[in-house]
């Protein structure tokens, strides 16, 4: 999954700084604007049952920190 790192320049004015790779099905959990670190939970899946679109595989859960190296 890629992720792209936006910054905020001014007032309704963006601008892409980074784009950032993560583990397929990240998502945002936390941002630490302090820090310039986001936290992103992910899981590995596979083909779902019962109609569902996908499954998580059973103790495949992580969390995933993502940050600006100081």
């Amino acid at each position: 999954m890629l992720w792209d790192v936006i910054h905020e320049d001014a007032p309704d004015k963006y601008s892409v700084v980074q784009n950032v790779a993560t583990q397929p099905g990240a998502k945002t959990m936390a941002l630490d604007p302090k820090k310039h670190q986001v936290w992103l939970d992910a899981a590995e899946t596979k083909p779902g049952t019962e109609g569902r679109r996908r499954d998580v595989v059973p103790n495949t859960f992580t969390v995933l920190l993502v940050g600006k190296g100081e």
